[in-house]
């Protein structure tokens, strides 16, 4: 009973928060920007709103990096890019119990607003942490809890505040930025090359880098309103740890994987030749694995909201049809001399997708040449193993 009384008083006060917030001259909203953490998900860092007023005793945390785990079909929308994201509000001391917790550094810059200003940010906020308007269509690239921070005070200070780019001394795409926080021989890097398109291989505009919370806060660092510094005070509330770039165990690696893979089909590729004969198990689990593979990339580009998905020329060397040839590949009763059309056009793609990563079309993963390597000696020899039965 006492747990339901004070779960109400909870929610009562939430209540009261959201409809009788006053805000006395000393309040000040902040950016706050948190470092990566070791897993994928926190690769990347965080960023939120923080509301302090030590007249009236508030220190809450806008966040609009929330989802819930408990939505109807959640890996399905997820998958799918229909997950709803939410606002979420918190004291700022569990926020940060959480980020201490990972081992992550915290960093605040507070804002130079007026009263006025603050009045504003803070009408805006409580309106969108309404039930009814919390929840928002989620984009990695184009609407997170990063780009979330410039989008909102310019629409509510409008034009007052300028962002300087002059601490941008590079261009880089989208995948740059991506890369440029992950360990390049890692399997995230990797998944992450195989499923976003060329899409992500345009050069990011001065605006559009702040998908990531890190050039949020050099942004911010930047920006002027009226000639004036917008950041007021930066303040370090966790200190940054010595961390790992998120990548695992060395021995694991995809390059270490992909070159033993590589070994193998050359040492089965080279007996094979000097039999003149072929190992079909090998030829039908290629088949497999690329099939498998280009109908999820497929999925991902036709059916699914993911903007960065979408063009990816992965398919050109991991092809969905590859799975119709399962069985031919495997059969032992007779040898399909029409076979050599398919090796043969299977090297012609990867010829292509070479030259697409050579013109900076599309950037494949690195980590996947040696399995290219692989690939393609097999179908040069399927190419010439079935030629000869003609």
């Amino acid at each position: 009973m006492k747990k339901v009384v004070l779960l109400l008083l909870f929610l009562y006060t939430g209540i009261l928060l959201g409809q009788q917030i006053k805000l006395s001259p000393e309040a000040k909203f902040s950016i706050v920007t948190c470092g990566a953490g070791e897993e994928l998900y926190s690769s990347f860092g965080h960023s939120a709103f923080r509301l302090k007023d030590p007249v009236y005793g508030y220190d809450v945390v806008y966040n609009y990096g929330v989802f819930d785990f408990n939505t109807p079909n959640f890996y399905v929308k997820f998958a799918q890019g229909k997950l709803p994201y939410q606002l979420g509000r918190t004291s700022f001391k569990n926020f940060v119990r959480t980020y201490k917790y990972e081992k992550r550094w915290v960093k605040e810059q507070v804002l130079d607003f007026t009263p006025e200003q603050n009045r504003t940010l803070l009408d805006y906020l409580e309106n969108n942490y309404k039930e009814e308007n919390r929840f928002y269509k989620y984009d990695f690239f184009f609407n997170n809890c990063a780009t979330k921070k410039r989008d909102i005070i310019e629409e509510n200070l409008g034009d007052a505040i300028i962002f300087n780019e002059d601490h941008l001394t590079e261009q880089k795409t989208f995948r740059d930025l991506i890369h440029d926080n992950l360990n390049s021989n890692s399997w995230s890097s990797f998944g992450i090359d195989i499923a976003l398109g060329s899409v992500i291989d345009k050069v990011a505009s001065p605006k559009e880098y702040q998908f990531l919370p890190e050039y949020v806060f050099k942004a911010f660092e930047n920006a002027t309103f009226n000639g004036k510094p917008v950041v007021k005070e930066t303040k370090t509330i966790l200190e940054e740890p010595r961390r790992k770039m998120s990548g695992g165990s060395e021995l694991f690696s995809p390059y270490v994987i992909f070159t033993l893979i590589l070994l193998a089909i050359l040492i089965i590729t080279f007996l094979d030749y000097k039999k003149n004969k072929r190992t079909r198990w090998l030829d039908a689990v290629i088949m497999l694995a690329t099939g498998l593979a280009g109908i999820m990339i497929t999925l991902l580009w036709f059916a699914t909201d993911h903007t960065a998905t979408a063009m990816n020329w992965n398919v050109l060397w991991l092809l969905p049809i590859n799975i119709f040839f399962i069985l031919k590949f495997l059969s032992a009763k007779k040898e399909c001399r029409e076979l050599w059309r398919h090796s043969t056009f299977l090297l012609a793609l990867i010829v292509v997708m070479l030259f697409l990563w050579l013109i900076n079309f599309q950037i494949f993963a690195l980590s996947a040449i040696p399995l290219l390597i692989g690939l393609a000696v097999r179908y040069a020899y399927l190419t010439y193993y079935f030629r000869r039965l003609n």
